[in-house]
């Protein structure tokens, strides 16, 4: 197994199992494409079908047990803003929604729970989820790219395409917080999980 082969392996891993730093391993292996060592294309394949699987199995957990997944998750405060978002949104816009969320800490997880624990109809998660997680991987796996276009050294670009991905993500944050505190939502866990469609 070469190295490109096992970076892909990992950046599968990671993107599968939520929480873990998938955003830095999708930068990082953007960097490699734009260095030659492997595809972007693949990166984002890979990163997507990871995220992908990730959500149905989030999904089928939110369905049994979301209520109890969401209380443990939003003891974190950027989580709990993240839901407060969410809570007040997701039955109104389900799809936009499902798809923005993947830019917001841990916007993907928490969505797909959400939806699980609404009991959405599968189908329509299935195609939010694919069209979010294909935006976001494709927009991360893009940044890395670029870092790695216009800085050569491998450790220098991942600084560089890391500092873009933490200014943009605050500001998608703050926007997320600014409008859920204007709209008088109140970010509190497992709120949503109660309620019927």
């Amino acid at each position: 197994m070469d190295g490109s082969t096992a970076g892909l392996l990992v950046l599968f891993v990671v993107s599968l199992v939520p929480l873990l730093p998938t955003e830095v391993t999708i930068l990082g292996m953007g960097i490699e494409a734009a260095q030659g060592g492997t595809s972007l294309a693949l990166v984002i394949a890979v990163a997507s079908a990871g995220c992908l699987a990730s959500d149905q199995a989030l999904y089928a957990l939110g369905r049994f047990g979301g209520r109890a997944a969401l209380d443990r998750l939003s003891r974190r405060k950027k989580i709990a803003a993240g839901l407060g978002w969410l809570d007040g949104r997701l039955q109104r816009h389900p799809r936009p929604v499902l798809v923005v969320a993947r830019w917001l800490p841990s916007g993907g997880t928490l969505g797909a729970l959400l939806a699980g624990s609404l009991r959405w109809p599968m189908t329509e998660f299935f195609t939010a989820s694919a069209v979010g997680v294909t935006l976001w991987t494709s927009y991360v796996a893009f940044l890395g790219y670029a870092g790695g276009r216009i800085v050569t050294e491998p450790g220098i670009s991942l600084l560089l395409s890391l500092a873009v991905a933490l200014i943009l993500g605050s500001v998608i944050t703050y926007s997320v917080k600014h409008s859920a505190v204007t709209a008088g939502a109140s970010p509190r866990a497992g709120d949503s999980a109660t309620r019927t469609p």
